[in-house]
């Protein structure tokens, strides 16, 4: 009996470990995120123009950086692998990271256009939209109910669009005051009662006033010609590191003439409304992307040639590295770049 009750439990207790060892391996988080070269994506139709100029025989690619939480599988597998890297979980959790990274997304593209826009000449307003929540600030315990993507509406009957705007307001107020608050969450309106709390800046040390969130805001660039309009494709990137890519397609659109001249152009770097380029993180990932699409050039902020080029050189790409500091850098070595076929 005893030996025909343990053959009856040893198939159990094998399925048991099984599905423990399975657990441990695939479905138990640990406190990492890994960082992977992503993807380098066309982008041309990303963006579109009504009365765009289409001729464009080469391609502008934005490259990406692929990044997932870890499990045991993902960790083991990540430092077997000379182009990952293991980082700390970030301390926000994946809605207001997914928030953010949309929010900055969004803003790269507002910056892209008015860069586009001025150096093309194409007359423009900027129009606020609305404030949105991407999370809560570190260290800082909020008093209201917000969650990441929230609209604020208005705060003290007062509408708010702008940082400007609610800043306003709440530079009035002391902590402890309350405020009423309007917000809309998956386009339901909301209301309530919210009591501000203390918040230090980072720069002066000075207290203020405070809900205890970070926020993001959504301002439109509006070209006075509808023509000229630009339009985004909905896609799954997030960040800011597209803005010089997505400016030179843009701009590409605005006037008329192929500036890729038929090759393969890559790049990174985030943009400001005057053509100015900026650091960004992850770009060694990027240059192996970029490397993998067979891409011919690749502009790189100034600030990050350094890393850009030690990473060129480990994996023996013969994709020339351009360094940018301004729209204009970019747009320079393309003029003097010899077409394909030439």
């Amino acid at each position: 009996m005893k030996r025909k009750g343990w053959r009856v439990l040893r198939p159990a207790l094998a399925g048991v470990v099984f599905i423990l060892i399975v657990y441990v391996l695939v479905f138990m988080p640990l406190p990492y995120i890994i960082y992977q070269p992503g993807t380098a994506e066309q982008v041309g139709p990303m963006v579109s123009i009504p009365d765009g100029d289409k001729e464009e025989k080469g391609t502008f690619m934005l490259t990406t950086v692929s990044s997932r939480y870890a499990n045991v599988v993902y960790y083991l597998a990540a430092k077997l692998d000379k182009n990952a890297e293991v980082d700390p979980k970030p301390k926000r959790n994946e809605a207001e990271y997914n928030a953010l990274q949309v929010s900055y997304m969004t803003g790269s593209q507002s910056s892209a256009i008015e860069a586009a826009y001025k150096k093309a000449g194409v007359p423009y307003t900027n129009e606020p939209q609305y404030i949105m929540v991407l999370g809560h600030v570190d260290g800082v315990t909020s008093k209201g109910d917000f969650q990441a993507n929230d609209i604020l509406a208005s705060v003290d009957g007062k509408e708010v669009k702008t940082f400007e705007a609610l800043s306003a307001i709440l530079s009035a107020k002391k902590p402890g005051e309350h405020v009423d608050v309007k917000l809309m969450r998956n386009g339901k309106e909301m209301d309530q009662d919210v009591e501000l709390v203390e918040l230090k800046d980072a720069e002066t040390g000075k207290i203020r006033a405070g809900l205890g969130i970070s926020i993001g805001q959504r301002i439109d660039i509006v070209s006075a010609d509808e023509g000229k309009a630009v339009h985004f494709a909905k896609t799954d990137i997030g960040g800011p590191s597209a803005g010089l890519m997505f400016t030179l397609e843009i701009y590409n659109q605005l006037t008329p003439g192929d500036l890729s001249k038929g090759h393969r152009i890559a790049g990174t770097g985030t943009i400001d409304a005057d053509g100015n380029v900026g650091e960004i993180g992850g770009v060694q990932f990027k240059i192996v992307a970029a490397n993998r699409e067979k891409a011919e050039v690749f502009f790189v902020p100034e600030g990050n040639y350094a890393d850009a080029e030690k990473k060129a050189k480990s994996i023996g790409t013969s994709m020339k590295l351009v360094p940018v500091k301004t729209l204009d850098d970019a747009l320079n070595y393309l003029d003097q770049m010899k077409a394909v076929g030439e």
